[in-house]
């Protein structure tokens, strides 16, 4: 069973890597310029500049960018894809030696207890089709996010897509999202917000702000 799963993980990389090695950023369906509903839950929760940020699935996100300009100042990047990781160190310059980069399937990456404030994903949960790899997530979430801080979640709403770059996901309301994580998680907020992809097409995302308690 453990053989299968690393190995259905290391196809979903291999994926990846080859969709950031083929599509420029600008392209990809979910890319936006600034993810202005990202950073105003952020700022909502209340976390200071130097609190704990870490963006899961951020490789070629420009939220990193927005949150350096904006003055946090400890923020971590994590994507299964080295190249997009790349792409994002390359666009920030010397503003790169700043930020922690990891390299690495949520699911399975070792991630330090008590480690962040704030943890913020926009478009990996989605993808999670397996109640195993959820759960794996979640008990990454329980363990990394210290006690009153916050975990920002965003998935393809009730009519979002049934797919995206070739993969089945999973798409949500506030509730069945929030039923995920369970009760040590208090939902704060939801909203659904429609994305405008680079080829013209609309997309339902939803957005859940949890406390974690």
């Amino acid at each position: 069973m453990g053989g299968k799963k690393y190995e259905s993980r290391i196809d979903v990389k291999t994926h990846w890597e080859k969709v950031y090695k083929t599509r420029a950023p600008e392209s990809v369906s979910w890319y936006r310029p600034h993810l202005e509903t990202s950073l105003a839950l952020i700022q909502r929760t209340g976390a200071g500049f130097r609190s704990a940020i870490i963006d899961v699935g951020g490789g070629e996100s420009t939220l990193v960018d927005d949150l350096v300009q904006h003055g946090y100042q400890d923020l971590t990047v994590l994507d299964i894809s080295e190249t997009a990781i790349e792409v994002c160190r390359r666009r920030l310059g010397e503003t790169a030696e700043r930020i922690h980069w990891l390299v690495a399937d949520v699911t399975l990456a070792t991630l330090s207890r008590g480690a962040y404030d704030v943890w913020h994903d926009r478009a990996v949960f989605h993808f999670l089709t397996a109640s195993k790899d959820r759960a794996a997530y979640v008990r990454q979430v329980a363990r990394s996010v210290r006690t009153g801080g916050h975990v920002i979640v965003s998935t393809f709403g009730p009519e979002g897509p049934m797919k995206c770059s070739g993969l089945d996901v999973v798409r949500y309301d506030a509730e069945s999202l929030h039923r995920q994580f369970g009760v040590r998680f208090r939902l704060i907020e939801s909203a659904n917000e429609l994305h405008h992809t680079p080829s013209g097409t609309t997309q339902q995302f939803l957005f859940c702000c949890c406390k974690v308690e």
